[in-house]
């Protein structure tokens, strides 16, 4: 990768990133894109309707030549998107849209004022001639320097810093500030957002009536970068654990960098790693059960990369769960306990299957340290009886041994691990206010008689 001058220069956008006249985006590329974000986002797009806007954009553009007829596409297009904005607010394909036509409109020199009425669709022309397969990423070169992370150091500068954050279980997270944490965040959330790529994942429950949620889509967009790598796009479900990204291919594109972005499955449907060597980080998605489990080797430098205006306040790998998300390990194991003690008395068993002693020596057997990943086998064997959240806990901890860079802070203990960032347990705030109370009548009480 090339000094931080050169680096500067790109500007990615959260749709797509515009490299110059050189690198212009063609209406087909534009509605590849298209297509393949609304293929991971099918409910998004029924109500926001986005799908009905990108069609009449392809048959509109799909063989235009001319720069006019493209621009009054282009306007009707943003007008289409424009009105599904109640409906799509918030939703990362219609924000991927709203700054592709944006820069689409600045490479064509197209004004935002003029005819938006979309030409007729043309016949389609017969299709060019098959062309060979392009080469593997076996058959490919490395290429450029600028397209190696590792290899941007110079001789006796120091080596770059690298962090971790993972994602998993219940779900549990771990910062790359080494913070863990234990939160709902039911639905979407973003857990990484920067200049290279952003990464979300969706939280379902696991069981009704229970705080328990676990992840079970899991999408990352990497972003085009300079002449390494196309954007793509990689999307995960349960029981869906893709050995490739949405658009079918494995590695980053047509350009002589593209072989620094792959994708390795390393177990067929349970473990995926993806190589991105251009910006030096790796991510590892699994399935464990029905759930997925994410972790990702970042430099700091990259964690840090944020886009002009973005103070990346809600992404959790960065700044860990909102207050409101926070659960209270210590209060929930005492209802647990209680819980399963009015079970026992009425049925002879406990909810979920676990009692905390079973579930104790069921974590026991895959991590025998009592460190947080113990203690979140726990919380999650007690919150949900799903056996499978062992082996959830056990493959996050290997997780972060094959990508955290400091082998020290492998475990990580605290008295209560989920304790730590949640709210005081009730009853914490009368009694400081009766110590308080207590010691000012004490003060006022030794003054008082100082003076007689």
């Amino acid at each position: 990768m090339q000094p931080q001058r050169e680096r500067s220069e790109v500007r990615p956008r959260a749709g797509w990133m515009v490299m110059g006249k050189r690198a212009r985006l063609s209406a087909l590329e534009v509605c590849n894109i298209l297509i393949t974000i609304l293929s991971l986002f099918p409910v998004a797009s029924l109500q926001c309707k986005i799908l009905r806007c990108n069609s009449d954009f392809w048959a509109s553009t799909s063989n235009s030549a001319r720069e006019e007829e493209f621009c009054t596409a282009l306007r009707a297009y943003n007008g289409c998107v424009r009105r599904t904005a109640r409906t799509c607010r918030g939703d990362l394909a219609y924000h991927s849209a709203q700054h592709g036509i944006e820069d689409l409109m600045s490479q064509h020199n197209c004004s935002k004022e003029g005819p938006t009425a979309p030409p007729r669709a043309h016949t389609s022309a017969p299709p060019p001639p098959s062309k060979p397969p392009a080469p593997d990423s076996q058959e490919r070169s490395d290429g450029p320097e600028v397209c190696h992370y590792e290899r941007s150091v110079p001789r006796h500068a120091p080596q770059h810093n690298y962090t971790h954050c993972g994602f998993f279980g219940d779900p549990h997270l771990r910062t790359f500030g080494d913070e863990f944490q234990t939160c709902r965040v039911e639905g979407a959330w973003p857990l990484i957002h920067n200049k290279f790529l952003s990464v979300q994942v969706t939280n379902s429950p696991v069981v009704p009536g229970s705080l328990a949620t676990a992840t079970s889509k899991l999408t990352i967009i990497f972003k085009n970068f300079q002449e390494c790598v196309d954007q793509k796009m990689y999307k995960a479900e349960t029981d869906e654990l893709p050995a490739a990204f949405a658009d079918g291919s494995k590695n980053g594109g047509d350009r002589h960098g593209a072989n620094t972005l792959r994708v390795v499955e390393r177990v067929p449907g349970q473990h995926v790693e993806i190589q991105a060597r251009y910006i030096g980080t790796t991510i590892v998605v699994r399935q464990v059960g029905r759930y997925l489990t994410f972790a990702v080797r970042m430099p700091e430098e990259v964690v840090h990369s944020v886009e002009e205006g973005d103070n990346q306040d809600l992404y959790l790998c960065l700044h860990g769960c909102p207050a409101n998300q926070l659960i209270d390990f210590r209060t929930f194991r005492a209802r647990a306990t209680e819980t399963q003690g009015k079970a026992r008395v009425h049925s002879g068993t406990a909810p979920h299957g676990f009692t905390y002693q079973a579930a104790r020596a069921r974590c026991k057997e895959r991590l025998p340290v009592e460190d947080v990943y113990f203690q979140s086998c726990l919380f999650d064997l007690l919150s949900s009886g799903d056996i499978n959240f062992t082996m959830a806990a056990y493959y996050a901890f290997e997780d972060v041994k094959m990508l955290h860079s400091n082998s020290k802070r492998y475990h990580l203990f605290e008295k209560d691990p989920f304790v730590g960032n949640a709210a005081p347990p009730a009853g914490l705030h009368w009694l400081q206010l009766v110590l308080v109370h207590c010691l000012t009548v004490y003060l006022w009480t030794e003054c008082c008689s100082a003076q007689l």
